[in-house]
């Protein structure tokens, strides 16, 4: 039997730190069948009990192999039947992705939480930035070959368009915002996935996700889109709501939120 499902995404930059502000609280009042959390910068047995009261019966945590850094975790109300850390993406093991496998009725879904390389601290980081790119879209079209229907969530450290970022122009020379990163965006697309916030919201204007702690960028929204909800072209029919939940506070990012019918 068919039901609506709803999937929230949030780059939470450090969880104990979010933690401490008890910034992950609403997801006790929140539905949520799936929530991915990226940039934890934790392992499995630093991740205080009391984020949120809320029982998963899942828990996937996939630590960086540099302690403090990185690091995505994925909570489900679901079990899956297949999970991994994805290391054939993640070569230098940055604990950058929870792949799981589900079933929703007759489709089988490989669900990514995914936490993508930044590119701006030096050159080399930018081309493991896009090799990650090139290896995470291999990955999804060798499980779509074999039958899967694809939802990835998480950081995608890039914003899109001009309408993606309050300042295009200024940025337009640097990493989060080149040509080539956008370029990448454009293939990801192309090959049947679909930016489900611009396929529910249209080309609405000033819908950010992240927002640097300097100047006062959260409280003007001189923000970027970089936080995603994909779906392979065969879902798009499923998506009922996108959307951006920036009432919530306690990192630079805000939670993001996709509403699906399965």
């Amino acid at each position: 039997m068919m039901k609506t499902y709803r999937f929230i995404s949030w780059n939470v930059n450090g969880i104990r730190a979010v933690e401490k502000k008890e910034a992950l609280k609403w997801v006790d009042n929140e539905t949520v069948n799936i929530l991915g959390l990226q940039e934890i910068k934790a392992e499995e047995d630093q991740i205080p009990a009391t984020i949120f009261d809320k029982e998963f019966s899942f828990r996937h945590i996939n630590p960086c192999s540099i302690k403090g850094r990185s690091g995505t975790a994925l909570y489900s109300d679901i079990e899956p039947f297949f999970h991994d850390n994805t290391k054939n993406v993640d070569i230098l093991d940055e604990g950058r992705i929870n792949e799981a496998h589900f079933e929703f009725g007759d489709k089988k879904v490989a669900y990514f939480n995914v936490y993508f390389p930044n590119g701006q601290s030096k050159e080399e980081r930018l081309v493991y930035k896009m090799g990650f790119y090139d290896r995470f879209l291999e990955h999804c079209e060798t499980l779509k070959k074999d039958g899967f229907s694809i939802i990835v969530c998480g950081d995608v450290n890039t914003a899109h368009h001009p309408i993606d970022l309050a300042r295009p122009k200024a940025n337009e020379k640097k990493s989060g915002f080149l040509p080539m990163e956008r370029e990448w965006m454009d293939k990801f697309l192309a090959h049947g996935y679909v930016d489900t916030l611009r396929h529910i919201k249209g080309d609405e204007e000033e819908l950010y996700s992240w927002w640097s702690y300097r100047a006062n960028a959260r409280a003007n929204n001189v923000g970027w889109r970089i936080d995603y909800f994909y779906v392979s072209e065969d879902l798009k029919n499923s998506i009922k709501d996108a959307y951006i939940m920036n009432e919530y506070m306690g990192s630079d990012h805000c939670p993001i939120a996709l509403e699906i019918h399965l």
